[in-house]
């Protein structure tokens, strides 16, 4: 697993890529319902989701842009972790 550490604190790097992925290039450069589906089974594609997951998708959260509904979807399904 690779790290990027920004502001001090580290993130998974892999999590970090795929936000990016989902908001440049073509579409509206908001994260999607489907997308957010994407990042939540990236995260917990091991025994579980870890802290550095936890933390990253945080992260994202707050640092970049949802839909509406994605960001509805994304609230709960973080609260569930």
């Amino acid at each position: 697993m690779a790290y990027q550490s920004i502001d001090g604190v580290q993130y998974e790097k892999e999590l970090l890529d795929l936000a990016k992925k989902h908001t440049t290039g073509r579409g509206e450069g908001k994260i999607s319902k489907d997308e957010v589906v994407d990042l939540l089974n990236s995260a917990s594609d091991g025994q579980g989701v870890t802290e550095t997951e936890k933390r990253t998708l945080g992260y994202i959260r707050k640092n970049f842009q949802f839909t509406d509904a994605a960001a509805r979807d994304f609230d709960t399904a973080f609260a569930k972790l």
